[in-house]
């Protein structure tokens, strides 16, 4: 099985997954680069998973459903390009010899999932959207801080070494935000050094891990002394529990330059 990420738009990523005959892709913004890459390689689009309704996730659903009959499968409560199966929390999928279970995971919209699997050749694997990107977290457009962070919680206890697929090349900026939260996180220093080096030859940063993500991401990490003191002194005033600091974090990172 390969996992691959296909460019999209200027900062997405579609991922997919291969056997050789057989893929599956996530999040298919547009349906060009898609349709090239499975010509390319002369495979047949079995599963189209979606994990939540904006456009940049769904815009080329229909193309590639009518032109390759691939089953598409999204979640349970948000608009969707119909047809398709719509699945929530506790389900699973089969796709590829695999079987996804479903997390509900709202914050950045309200109905939003991810897909979760805990061996894809030996390791887990999660596909989780625009909810938790490498150093940082998707913008609440229509869910709360405690959704968000209730969801974040629940991804962060998954496996260590589940690797984090998430759809956009965010992780440079997110990383100089994590550093003006915490500067003295050596391992965060680290890890930006490691993603400049990969971002200037053109390589993906992703996917993260779950452990190193708990390491480095700011929004993982409320209950760190070093990150409460950040956020109050930001925000003089911000109380001491994990959702009021968590709000007071994405409150600063949408206006962080």
């Amino acid at each position: 099985m390969q996992l691959i990420p296909i460019p999209a738009f200027s900062d997405n990523y579609i991922w997919a997954l291969h056997d050789g005959q057989r893929a599956l892709v996530v999040d298919p913004g547009e349906s060009e680069g898609v349709a090239r890459w499975l010509e390319q390689r002369g495979l047949r689009l079995d599963t189209i998973l979606i994990t939540h309704h904006h456009a940049d996730h769904t815009g080329g659903v229909a193309q590639l459903r009518e032109a390759t009959g691939a089953r598409v499968i999204g979640p349970a409560y948000e608009p969707m390009p119909e047809p398709l199966q719509r699945v929530g929390a506790d389900e699973s999928v089969e796709a590829l010899g695999l079987r996804f279970e479903v997390m509900e995971v709202p914050g950045h919209t309200a109905g939003h999932i991810a897909y979760y699997t805990p061996a894809m050749d030996g390791a887990p694997l999660l596909f989780c959207g625009d909810t938790l990107f490498s150093g940082g977290c998707g913008r609440l457009f229509e869910g709360t801080p405690a959704q968000m962070l209730d969801s974040l919680t629940r991804l962060a206890a998954l496996p260590a070494d589940t690797r984090v697929c998430c759809t956009h090349e965010y992780t440079l900026s997110n990383l100089k935000f994590a550093l003006a939260v915490e500067p003295g996180n050596t391992e965060l220093a680290a890890y930006n050094a490691r993603c400049e080096a990969q971002r200037a030859q053109n390589f993906p940063t992703l996917p993260s891990s779950i452990g190193l993500e708990k390491q480095i991401n700011p929004f993982l990490r409320t209950g760190e002394a070093a990150v409460v003191r950040s956020a109050q002194a930001h925000a003089p005033g911000t109380p001491f529990d994990a959702v009021s600091v968590f709000a007071t974090l994405r409150e600063w990172k949408n206006v962080f330059r």
